[in-house]
């Protein structure tokens, strides 16, 4: 057999016009496409094994998004030091390949990953979003208040069973750890949430978003979206925030390589996470 070398791809994209990651017939996705690109570089199927950390859904953007491929180390020795710029000219604008690392054969982008890190950022500007930013930002109709935002996502941290937020899958757990959910106000004047947990369910931080929301422009009460937490199935009454909001920002891993096989084990063992879009 073949030696093959695992190589781990930093990717950014706005994902305005794509259905989302993962690869879909007749339809435009970020797997697609890539592949897409590896395919005429290197040859069809040359590129295999390709994994994501977070399959991201339609229309959600990422600046920290990772995966990994295996390549034939013949064939990455060819290539390792021109394929990242052969690659930028063939991608389409909206999605760039920003590194690719060669890394030990037992790094999973999905399994070893340690946490996920999204931003949701919102306007309350009565005269909604910039122009420039109109693709990655909410306008919402009513004012803002951070600290009520702020009470709201405070009873959401920590691990709960987060099935009133997420689109629920056939023998699928729904509980996880958010280790962070904060809203800040930037300099001009945008909000932005900050939502890191192991792993998110499908709808799971747009959910806890429209949620957060609807208790910072005063109509639910700051507790509202923690008492979601005692419902064991998908709540109405929560409206999923918009996709263009969001954006995937940050994959984390062990500090120490030794430990990807480690993570990657207990993961499995916990759950099969499906990552937020």
């Amino acid at each position: 057999m073949d030696e093959r070398t695992r190589l781990r791809l930093d990717v950014s994209y706005d994902g305005t016009d794509f259905s989302g990651w993962a690869a879909q017939p007749t339809r435009r996705t970020v797997a697609g496409v890539l592949v897409e690109a590896l395919d005429l570089v290197l040859g069809v199927g040359t590129a295999t094994g390709l994994t994501v950390a977070g399959r991201t859904d339609a229309g959600v953007h990422a600046t920290g998004q990772v995966c990994h491929l295996d390549l034939p180390t013949e064939v990455w020795r060819q290539h390792e030091g021109k394929l990242l710029r052969r690659l930028a000219r063939l991608l389409p604008a909206d999605v760039r390949v920003r590194a690719m690392t060669e890394v030990a054969a037992d790094f999973d982008a999905r399994f070893s990953a340690t946490f996920r890190r999204y931003e949701y950022r919102v306007t309350d500007a009565p005269w909604g979003a910039e122009p420039l930013r109109r693709k990655d930002t909410l306008a919402w109709p009513k004012p803002l208040d951070v600290a009520a935002l702020n009470a709201a996502a405070a009873g959401l941290v920590g691990e709960h069973d987060f099935a009133a937020y997420c689109r629920r899958k056939e023998n699928a757990t729904t509980l996880r750890e958010v280790t962070r959910l904060d809203w800040r106000r930037d300099a001009d004047g945008i909000l932005v949430a900050t939502v890191q947990a192991d792993a998110f369910c499908q709808n799971m931080v747009r959910s806890l978003v429209g949620a957060m929301l609807v208790a910072g422009d005063g109509r639910r009460t700051v507790d509202w979206p923690a008492g979601l937490l005692t419902r064991r199935e998908r709540a109405s009454e929560v409206s999923v925030a918009p996709a263009h909001g969001l954006t995937l920002v940050e994959v984390g891993y062990p500090a120490d390589p030794a430990e990807y096989a480690r993570r990657a084990a207990l993961t499995r063992r916990l759950r099969v996470p499906v990552t937020e879009g």
